[in-house]
């Protein structure tokens, strides 16, 4: 970045987007701290967080043995016994890619049966070394000498519960994206929360391109991040250059 002549605001904040009333008009974006910046382009890429099970433990072990990526932490955990919590599209593919590198998989669903497509559902169970608990709400992910040790699961149906003896926890119960201050601004988003863009990274409002996670493209991954930031940047270009400045004065009036 230092080859270019970019202006970096470090520990700002967004809270509010106003568009522009006209195409070609100016957007402002209002910080925390008062102040706002206007153009006519800008590029949203709040990204993504990962939603938290909220049990005691999972704050406390997190980078010890809690992990929300099973593509950047999965091969920490070779040959041991882990949990991936959650039983949609997302952590179901996450036990079948970790199950081929680690000793053992508990996978736990909270919901009486898996939400998964069918045809990983066939090739989880297929694996010998995996266990489908569902019906089960984690309670508590335990710990010993700064590092995970196991978890306690409670059968939802009974409320016996059950203490799992493992090395490391992967949450995947979802990305809740980075735009709750977008939600009344007239910015088209899906039912998730995401920025719904087109294949260009432009968005319902002129002007307004998105890129990454905060996205409705698919795969959360930062290299697809780093190509639709760049096709957003294209996007962004191309607006600007077909299409005329309009006064804030005449925009105002």
């Amino acid at each position: 970045m230092g080859e270019y002549d970019i202006d970096l605001m470090d520990l700002a904040r967004a809270v509010e987007l106003r568009p522009a009333k006209e195409i070609g008009g100016y957007h402002e974006v209002v910080m925390a701290n008062g102040a706002s910046l206007k153009a006519r382009s800008l590029i949203l890429s709040t990204g993504a967080r990962w939603r938290n099970l909220g049990v005691p433990g999972e704050a406390e072990y997190r980078n010890k043995g809690v992990a929300y990526c099973p593509h950047c932490d999965g091969p920490l955990f070779k040959g041991k016994r882990i949990a991936v919590i959650g039983g949609g599209n997302s952590g179901v593919e996450a036990a079948i890619d970790l199950a081929g590198i680690v000793g053992h998989v508990t996978l736990i669903e909270f919901d009486v049966k898996l939400r998964a497509d069918e045809v990983l559902q066939r090739k989880l169970r297929s694996m010998p070394n995996v266990e489908i608990i569902t019906n089960g709400q984690t309670t508590e992910i335990l710990g010993e000498n700064g590092k995970v040790s196991g978890l306690v699961v409670k059968n939802r149906a009974t409320g016996e519960e059950r203490r799992i003896t493992l090395e490391g926890v992967f949450v995947q119960i979802g990305l809740v994206p980075n735009t709750e201050w977008l939600r009344e601004t007239g910015l088209e988003l899906s039912k998730f929360g995401e920025i719904v863009i087109d294949d260009h990274g432009a968005t319902n409002l002129p002007g307004i391109y998105a890129a990454g996670d905060c996205t409705t493209v698919p795969h959360k991954q930062i290299v697809v991040a780093m190509g639709e930031g760049a096709k957003a940047g294209l996007g962004a270009f191309d607006f600007l250059i077909r299409n005329e400045p309009v006064e804030e004065v005449a925009q105002a009036a």
